[in-house]
């Protein structure tokens, strides 16, 4: 019990327990390390409540809902190694393409939640709001926080890229960011585009290989080919 008392002091800088200074009665131990662990848990829920306010997931997601008889893109195998985030630790990257409606934003989703809930820092944002953010972190401070927050995330997730046009302007602040995290973060994208399309994207071939240079280095890259999750559900409904 002393160890379990000594560590959560540690934790807490609470030094005159921790380093012998204020001794503890045998009687008073266990209601002390209760008392602790109590407080653990209210700042680790705090803490918890504050990353999922930081990360602005706009949904709940989690890899068990996620239908791999459907999106036969995405094995069971493959989730399993993405929910055990052994590769945001290692820094790689996860890129996920196909068309739009095929479970690509859920993976993104279920990814970020149990980052969140693991300890990790975590963004998240579609393109066209980081491209907003970008453009008017000097202006806004609403966006210069933003952008300090996503600078600081072990995890950034981009949704939809590709969707909306980007002009030269906004790809040069979007290549800087992504240059600036590389190798310091990991990033998660979502895109409807293969890469041979992220060259008229961006407007600039020599922009995007660069780009893709980097986030490409350490990824791993998911290919969904089925039809829309969505439509095929709506086509259900209609059908019955």
């Amino acid at each position: 019990m002393n160890h379990e008392i000594i560590d959560l002091a540690k934790q807490f800088r609470l030094s005159v327990l921790h380093d012998g200074t204020f001794p503890i009665e045998e009687q008073h131990r266990e209601y002390l390390l209760r008392l602790l662990q109590t407080e653990a848990a209210k700042r680790e829920e705090r803490s918890l409540a504050e990353r999922l306010r930081q990360a602005r997931f706009p949904a709940f997601k989690n890899f068990e809902e996620f239908d791999t008889d459907f999106q036969k893109g995405v094995t069971r195998k493959e989730l399993q190694l993405l929910e055990k985030l052994d590769w945001l630790d290692a820094l790689f990257n996860l890129i996920l393409i196909g068309p739009p409606g095929t479970g690509k934003t859920h993976i993104a989703l279920a990814v970020g939640n149990k980052a969140a809930r693991e300890g990790y820092r975590v963004a998240f944002s579609s393109m066209d709001n980081l491209i907003h953010i970008l453009k008017t972190r000097e202006i806004s401070k609403k966006s210069m926080g933003r952008l300090g927050w996503i600078k600081k995330c072990d995890l950034l997730i981009i949704d939809e890229l590709g969707y909306l046009p980007v002009s030269r302007a906004e790809a040069n602040f979007f290549f800087a960011l992504v240059s600036e995290l590389h190798e310091k973060a990991s990033i998660v994208i979502t895109s409807n585009k293969g890469f041979d399309g992220w060259a008229e994207l961006l407007g600039d071939a020599v922009l995007a290989t660069a780009l893709l240079d980097r986030l490409t280095h350490r990824c791993q890259i998911l290919n969904f080919t089925d039809e829309s999750y969505r439509l095929a559900n709506r086509k259900q409904i209609f059908d019955n």
